[in-house]
């Protein structure tokens, strides 16, 4: 394992003014559609039927580009402290929070697509240094996947989950974090199972939104809730997953708009936003637009719309089915995730499940739609991981 190192360097986000000047007049010359041709009278999910609707973007593009502030944006990045590392010759980003407790536990946390370490700005504090003394308290790293946002954009095949679990081993081992416990959703949650999984000399234990059932589980047993959210995960990725299969099959070709037009690559981004946030009707009930622009302006100022869509050519459907997690696990369940594993299938895979969350509200960006609830359910969460080694 790697000790303390000198090859972690201090990074400042700083974009030029000429490459913003360039987003503004993008924007001014963007080509529209026509409006949708099913639009509701009102107000409610049916607007989205086709997409993202004409209106809802106009006034978010107008925004975009005279309301915008990414400079704030920046500064945020700055105020937790930013860093860059090279692990297998890919040079890694992560912000980097240390507490100010000398209980304070080390925790890396993986964000998943369409998001970016933009979902985790506004909780690295309060994790690192709770108001209440009683809270545990944690040393935050948050990376940037390879090929999202300020981390390198892999010229070569090979970085997919099980790599990426080994860097972040890596790069914890790099900080002087030897054991450490890790959170994640989406691919995140992805990347999280496997650390637990391969790493249980390191991994303390884990906490996950995305949990992984190991194929050949049955409904068999399951109440009907449980039922219930094994038909409409099934109904998602048959029915509202053409994303994932275009980004699996083809992500070359769908990035070159991703990374040309940043009408595009906000259309592309929002209607996730959209369509897996806990809402009646827009994002925007939850998720502030300055949130949502600060992780569209991220991946169209590092030119990562392609590369980071490769993750899902490099690792769909690639978990190992035998994989299993020995370490504690927290798992929380959101109402309106994409995808919601029930507890007797999750069993099969995370085998010391120590607390088991289903909360009221919430969806697939927890940390931006209910930060309060995200912060409060991670760290009972990973405070039930450390009892169970006591």
């Amino acid at each position: 394992m790697s000790r303390p190192t000198s090859d972690v360097h201090p990074f400042e986000a700083r974009a030029s003014d000429a490459d913003l000047d360039d987003l503004r007049a993008r924007l001014a010359a963007a080509r529209l559609p026509e409006a949708e041709t099913v639009r509701a009278s009102a107000p409610g999910r049916g607007r989205w039927e086709q997409g993202v609707p004409l209106a809802d973007l106009v006034d978010l593009v107008d925004h975009w580009r005279t309301g915008y502030d990414w400079r704030s944006f920046e500064e945020r990045l700055g105020r937790i402290g930013q860093f860059r590392t090279t692990i297998d010759g890919l040079g890694i980003h992560f912000l980097h929070r240390r507490s100010a407790r000398a209980d304070a536990t080390p925790l890396v946390m993986t964000h998943g697509w369409p998001g970016s370490v933009a979902e985790f700005v506004d909780v690295v504090d309060e994790l690192a240094d709770p108001e209440d003394a009683a809270a545990p308290a944690f040393h935050v790293v948050a990376p940037s996947l390879p090929g999202f946002g300020f981390s390198d954009r892999p010229a070569t095949t090979g970085w997919g989950t099980e790599k990426i679990a080994a860097a972040w081993v890596e790069l914890m081992g790099r900080l002087g974090y030897d054991r450490f416990l890790a959170h994640g959703g989406d691919w995140g949650g992805n990347i999280t199972t496997v650390l637990g999984g391969r790493f249980p000399a390191h991994v303390l234990g884990i906490h996950s939104t995305f949990a992984e059932a190991p194929p050949g589980v049955t409904t068999d047993g399951l109440t009907a809730e449980e039922r219930a959210w094994a038909e409409e995960t099934c109904h998602f990725w048959r029915h509202r997953a053409a994303y994932a299969k275009q980004q699996a099959t083809r992500p070359q070709t769908i990035g070159y708009a991703l990374v040309d037009s940043p009408v595009g690559l906000l259309a592309w981004i929002l209607d996730k936003f959209a369509e897996w946030s806990d809402t009646g009707d827009s994002p925007f009930e939850t998720i502030s637009r300055d949130r949502v622009l600060d992780d569209v302006t991220l991946y169209w100022l590092t030119r990562t719309g392609a590369s980071a869509a490769r993750i899902y050519h490099e690792s769909h459907n690639s978990l190992d089915p035998a994989l299993r997690v020995d370490v504690p696990a927290a798992i929380t369940v959101y109402p309106r995730d994409i995808e919601r594993c029930p507890r007797p299938w999750a069993e099969e895979r995370y085998r010391r499940i120590v607390r088991w969350g289903s909360p009221a509200s919430g969806g697939h960006f927890p940390s931006l739609e209910v930060p309060g609830y995200f912060v409060g359910d991670l760290r009972e969460g990973l405070a039930a991981v450390l009892a169970a080694h006591r």
